[in-house]
């Protein structure tokens, strides 16, 4: 049969298509037995015959040495919530912060369930069974994990130098003989959900899986593990045979599950650990953040320089993350994880200024009245029948629907009834039409769902009591880079006070209500009531009174460091695809956990983005609906959190969290923040001042392609690869699949932020794409390729869902490249970075 080239260009998109279809129906496997589809399909618990009361929270002190301490002194705990819940008990108390940080820490959900399944999904990229192994062939192991990946290793356990017979030969990490066995692996207590193989060629386990030596990842035997899976299970083939282990029919003993401190709990900034690849305890905290986490290393266990995708989570510096990757809006917008501090001060700064109103799906979203006595001052963030008082915990400001839905959304996104969640959308594919998960439907169908609601009240009481700023001066040689001159500390305020307050400090002037009418003016008139704002703060009036305030001395008591505004991104000028994420928008997946207000929301106006390749200034309009802010970032334990920006762009990284290394990071980033002549790149980009800029556009530093391995194939072109391969190598090699060559330097963000839900532009531009490559030579060299993908880059710009591709700019307040106020001299800088260490 003769196939000529267009014909091969028009097979690779139907493989691509089919594997968005294949990866899809591996999600069946219990959906037979525990219904299918939207609103009707159970998760594994329930269809077990689980209630949500067979899951109570685990009480165990466990991490008792964590976060300072703090729950070793019940009356300490007591007191600090005691303003919150009058009249609770140290017993009291210390419950229910114990059962909260066990939520946090070892709680997965049920969502080894979807880990398991992108495994398949991501054809072969993500596979959490190897992250936590220490097989040689790897090049990793528990000996370098921190510097390699980032992730925490659990104290008590030692590295696996062989495969483990209780472990179907895989290499885990072991669990040190003078440690006391593992509390929450108690499968009488904790008794896991018993479908399929679990109880017949897998034990049934514990709810709370085994710990695999990396905080934060759990280990669950599969239910998928029958005995014709045990027969075919080959633990040394895993490790070294591609062929082996790169196939979607392979079944794995174990599922992985993730709890949320994999991706927050980090080194205590003031105590860490004088080995980070062997802390203790007492050097870890609950609260910061992965800091360190190399989600390139993490989410692909055997990254490929030449493919695509690799060089896509390259694009997430240590640190940050694209929370929307599994569930993809077309944008890539890696964002820092989250540090939690001060939550107290938070939700005090919610009652003032985070006045939303709620309806339809949001109205379902758990409140705290539900959950404490009447009266007490936990019920003031909700008033029937559609009034909520919210945080913004989203960089984005979109999970507006109270404390509680913020954080069980949270659970959702990293799996938690899955079953339903990705019958809205196509991991990684997302899908020709979105729809909201929707809460009632959860409700009704996850007892996991339902016993995690039971469960995070407390885990916002443990971080009520525990959550506190980390200051510089309490960690081992701290005060050696504190600043002792009280005339430039005293510069450093004022300078703070008339430059930075206005948007980071939760201690404002009075009138600042005024500007922001009922609570807040989320709505249509946002625009309105924040652009009187800004301009007030230009003002003497503002100014003095906010001096007046920082330079009182309980000025960073309970201060959240933000006021968590919505700030315009065309004021921010800092990266726009954050601000433009459309998961919460009206409709769109994240619907149920987003309010009315902020569905509401007017646009910001019109930005300055860059063309790609020319670098050439364009006008971009932001819409309207939610879209195009940022709230402020907090700046409690600044010193400890460089590099710097929404997405870690500035300054320097340094892997070990020593305070010696935390603050050569802050030199660097604060450096490039306050003096934007200094930030990387090698081109010139126009800001709206009209000056120019250096910055950086994330590209590909080599040839890459797509690529598919043969075992994640449908049947049909598996048998067809090897025959194809000869034909077009392009498009075809002996491995599978394979798409290109992409040009060395083709900017990332133009192929990863395709508005795939133009469905007509889309579908003629693969076709345009693929004829396109598919005409390129065997072996094509870098300037044929870039001819050819030359004539792609504006019909991609066009499909381009944010074509804002300068990834480190922005954030000029205080120097000259901010257009509406003169830049700082030297002096006056130098003072404020004082003052900033001292947060």
């Amino acid at each position: 049969m003769k196939v000529n080239k267009t014909h091969l260009a028009l097979l690779g998109m139907a493989a691509a298509t089919a594997l968005g279809i294949a990866a899809c129906a591996t999600l069946t496997s219990y959906r037979t037995a525990c219904g299918s589809g939207a609103g009707n399909v159970l998760d594994e618990a329930k269809c077990a015959g689980r209630s949500a009361e067979s899951f109570p929270a685990a009480d165990e002190d466990y991490f008792a040495d964590m976060d300072y301490g703090f729950s070793k002194n019940p009356q300490a705990v007591a007191n600090e919530l005691a303003a919150y819940l009058p009249g609770i008990t140290p017993a009291q108390a210390v419950d229910a912060v114990v059962k909260g940080r066990n939520n946090w820490i070892v709680w997965t959900g049920g969502n080894d369930r979807l880990w398991d399944t992108l495994s398949v999904d991501s054809v072969g990229l993500m596979d959490f069974l190897k992250i936590v192994s220490s097989h040689p062939a790897l090049g990793y192991s528990r000996d370098n994990r921190w510097r390699y990946m980032g992730v925490v290793n659990e104290p008590c356990f030692d590295k696996g130098s062989g495969p483990r017979a209780d472990r179907y030969g895989l290499w885990l990490d072991v669990r040190n003989k003078d440690c006391a066995p593992d509390p929450f692996e108690n499968e009488t207590k904790y008794p896991g959900v018993k479908i399929g193989a679990r109880g017949k060629t897998v034990p049934v386990g514990s709810y709370y899986g085994y710990a695999t030596g990396i905080i934060g990842l759990r280990l669950f035997p599969n239910p998928d593990f029958d005995e014709a899976a045990a027969k075919r299970w080959d633990p040394e083939r895993f490790y070294t045979d591609p062929k082996y282990y790169n196939d979607k029919k392979l079944v794995r003993p174990y599922r992985v599950g993730m709890t949320c401190g994999f991706c927050h709990v980090g080194p205590n900034p003031t105590n860490p650990p004088k080995d980070p690849e062997h802390p203790a305890w007492a050097n870890l905290n609950s609260n910061p953040g992965a800091q360190y986490f190399w989600v390139d290393r993490v989410l692909v266990w055997k990254p490929d320089p030449t493919g695509f995708p690799s060089h896509l989570f390259a694009t997430s510096r240590p640190g940050a993350l694209d929370t929307s990757f599994v569930s993809t809006d077309y944008i890539n917008n890696p964002r820092t994880m989250n540090a939690v501090y001060s939550l107290g001060a938070r939700l005090e700064l919610a009652r003032a200024l985070g006045h939303e109103k709620l309806a339809k799906g949001s109205l379902d979203n758990d409140q705290l009245n539900k959950f404490v006595p009447k009266d007490t001052p936990l019920t003031r963030f909700f008033k029937e029948p559609d009034t909520v008082y919210t945080p913004r915990v989203l960089k984005d400001g979109s999970d507006s629907v109270g404390a509680l839905g913020a954080l069980n959304r949270v659970y959702v996104n990293i799996g938690l009834f899955s079953e339903e969640w990705t019958e809205h959308f196509k991991p990684f594919i997302g899908g020709t039409q979105f729809t909201p998960f929707p809460i009632q439907t959860a409700a009704k169908n996850s007892s996991y769902w339902n016993a995690n609601l039971q469960q995070t009240p407390n885990v916002a009481l443990f971080f009520l009591a525990s959550a506190k700023p980390d200051y510089l001066k309490n960690a081992p040689g701290g005060n050696g880079y504190l600043s002792h001159d009280e005339a430039q500390l005293t510069r450093g305020k004022e300078v703070f006070a008339e430059r930075c307050a206005r948007c980071h400090s939760s201690k404002m002037p009075t009138r600042t209500a005024n500007y922001f009418p009922n609570e807040g003016c989320v709505g249509p008139d946002y625009m309105q009531c924040w652009n009187k704002y800004w301009n007030w703060t230009k003002t003497a009036e503002f100014k003095q009174e906010m001096t007046r305030i920082v330079k009182a001395p309980d000025f960073l008591k309970n201060n959240l460091l933000s006021n968590e505004l919505r700030v315009p991104v065309t004021l921010l000028e800092t990266n726009a695809c954050a601000s433009l994420a459309t998961n919460a928008l009206r409709g769109d997946i994240w619907d149920n956990f987003s309010s009315e207000s902020y569905k509401n929301l007017p646009s910001v106006g019109s930005i300055i983005v860059h063309h790609p390749i020319t670098g050439e200034p364009l006008k971009y309009d932001m819409p309207a609906g939610g879209r195009g802010f940022i709230r402020p970032a907090s700046l409690i334990s600044l010193w400890s959190t460089a590099p710097f920006l929404l997405n870690n762009t500035l300054g320097k990284f340094y892997w070990t969290g020593s305070v010696a290394d935390r603050m050569k990071s802050f030199d660097s980033g604060i450096e490039q923040l306050l003096w934007p002549e200094k930030r990387d790149g090698d081109r010139q980009f126009m800001t709206a001042s009209g000056k120019m800029l250096p910055g950086k556009i994330d590209v590909t530093d080599r040839q890459t392609y797509l690529r598919v391995p043969k075992g994640y194939l449908p049947g049909f072109l598996e048998k067809l690869v090897g025959p194809l391969s000869s034909l077009d190598p392009n498009i075809f090699s002996e491995e599978g699949l394979q798409i290109g060559p992409l040009p060395t330097g083709t900017p990332i963000n133009l192929l990863s932020n395709i508005d795939l839900s133009q469905h007509k532009k889309v579908f003629d531009f693969a076709l345009k794409a693929k004829a396109d490559l598919g005409a390129l030579p065997p072996h094509a060299t870098d300037a044929e390729a870039r001819k050819i993908f030359a004539n792609l880059v504006q019909p991609l710009l066009e499909l381009s869902k944010c074509p804002d591709f300068v990834v480190n700019r922005g954030h000029y307040f205080g120097t000259e490249y901010f257009s509406e106020e003169p830049g700082l001299p030297e002096r006056d800088k130098r003072a404020l970075i004082e003052f900033l260490k001292t947060l």
